[in-house]
């Protein structure tokens, strides 16, 4: 990790103390994006409902538009791209939409590398 990055990551990390940690689900898309629209179609309105989407909610940003204030481990080059960021920091990634079952399968992968527990709450 260079240092840069490191100062970065313990700076998000002081402006977070006190705060409960902030996760989500950044996709990138763009216009025309065929595997996005295909994403939309069969995810979309599912995901919102599921453990996934209630511990990290979907945002999104457009992939030619301003850069999500959002450490990320390298550029975002394809879409659709699904980061899943913690207090600031990427902390997993999907680049491409492989269908449903896989989709799944993945998302489930980066949580538990990242940690992060898919239990409900409450």
């Amino acid at each position: 990790m260079t240092r840069l990055r490191i100062l970065c990551v313990l700076a998000l990390s002081w402006l977070s103390l006190g705060a409960s940690a902030q996760t989500y689900l950044l996709m990138a898309e763009e216009d025309g994006c065929y595997w996005c629209a295909k994403w939309n179609e069969e995810i979309a309105h599912i995901y919102p409902k599921t453990t996934e989407g209630q511990v990290a909610p979907l945002q999104r940003y457009d992939l030619h538009s301003e850069t999500p204030d959002v450490v990320f481990e390298k550029r975002v080059h394809f879409t659709p791209t699904f980061v899943l960021v913690q207090d600031g920091a990427e902390v997993g990634r999907i680049e491409g939409y492989p269908g449903d079952e896989f989709f799944w399968s993945l998302l489930t992968m980066m949580f538990e590398r990242a940690n992060i527990p898919l239990e409900k709450s409450g």
